[in-house]
């Protein structure tokens, strides 16, 4: 027989609803509610938003991350810009070419940097090739908080390259699919490192965090957001129920329930690094600050894995994987995968 298919830690996308949102998504469906976003879920998720941040923001719900960065940059763009990004990048890497279908031509300009974030080096350097109009003009700086890589742009960081765009006449995009993650490791105020760091635009992630869809999409100039209601509806990104979108929303800000499952991937992701680092013998490939850890694993021991039943991904060739906490994984659930990483490398040391 066939080892049960585990996916604990094969991506946060796994995980079910958190409690919290699913109260309040069979509380919405409870009773019958205006259409397209004028009810009155979708009234107190805006609202609750700009509690969080602290500020008058426009707030707009799409279905996914990749329509939410996607329309977010195509709002920021014409069909002749670009946009700065890591080479990491879910834009560059996993978006299938949204952001430029979505601008029209709008190119994606992607740029190295140590542990998934922009090194301003690079970016300067990137804008000293694109001087004229035989190249696509940039417009836009777009950093992912947390990264891909499992770090996170500490205040300065972010505040530096929000100087450096505005010096160079650029907008600011933050991904923010685990920006709740990012803020509970840094233990921070949201408002400190988005508008008030010089974030024009953020995406701002729920469906890692513990709902089951719904994206926001955050303009903190509000003036950039003229229009954009027209944009998601032609994009298909405008739910006639929208209060299904919305609803978990409520359950996920309110009481902090965001923050609590944020700092419960962390601190879970922190807990497996640490054991995995004492059974392999080798350091993370990348320092662990959020839910994402990330290892060096040779082929025989992925595939003893995978046998048992294990599910995760390589990440970079050619042999680091990545291994995602959510808000439910549990101490047991590491404990075992652990085991059989210890099991299977006891075998190979034997073998030798």
């Amino acid at each position: 027989m066939p080892a049960r298919e585990r996916f604990e830690f094969a991506s946060d996308n796994t995980a079910a609803i958190c409690p919290p949102a699913w109260s309040a998504l069979a509380e919405a469906n409870a009773e019958a509610e205006v259409s397209y976003g004028e009810d009155k879920w979708t009234r107190r998720v805006a609202d609750r938003v700009r509690e969080i941040f602290e500020t008058d923001c426009e707030v707009f719900f799409v279905f996914n991350g990749t329509a939410a960065n996607s329309l977010a940059l195509a709002q920021l763009c014409r069909s002749f810009h670009g946009i700065v990004c890591h080479e990491y990048a879910h834009t560059q890497t996993d978006e299938c070419g949204a952001p430029e279908f979505f601008s029209g031509g709008a190119k994606l300009l992607p740029t190295p940097g140590a542990n998934g974030k922009l090194d301003l080096a690079q970016v300067e350097a990137l804008l000293r090739r694109h001087r004229d109009f035989h190249s696509s003009k940039p417009r836009v700086i777009s950093i992912t908080q947390a990264s891909e890589l499992g770090t996170v742009y500490q205040r300065h960081e972010i505040e530096r390259i929000s100087e450096f765009a505005r010096q160079n006449s650029l907008l600011v995009h933050m991904d923010g699919a685990r920006f709740a993650n990012a803020v509970a490791a840094l233990a921070c105020t949201p408002r400190s490192i988005t508008w008030e760091a010089g974030v024009d635009v953020l995406c701002f992630g729920g469906t890692k965090n513990g709902t089951a869809a719904g994206e926001l999409v955050v303009f903190f100039k509000k003036e950039l957001a003229y229009e954009f209601d027209y944009r998601t509806k032609q994009a298909g990104q405008l739910a006639s129920k929208m209060r299904f979108l919305a609803a978990p929303w409520i359950g996920l800000l309110g009481d902090n329930v965001w923050l609590e499952n944020a700092r419960h991937a962390n601190k879970c992701a922190q807990m497996l690094a640490k054991k995995l680092q004492s059974v392999l013998g080798r350091a993370p490939a990348f320092p662990c600050e959020v839910s994402a850890i990330f290892f060096s694993m040779p082929d025989a021991l992925v595939t003893q894995l995978q046998e048992r039943g294990w599910r995760f991904y390589k990440f970079i060739e050619p042999d680091i994987y990545r291994l995602m906490c959510s808000w439910s994984s549990t101490e047991k659930e590491i404990d075992d995968f652990v085991a059989d990483v210890k099991e299977f490398c006891g075998g190979e040391r034997n073998a030798r």
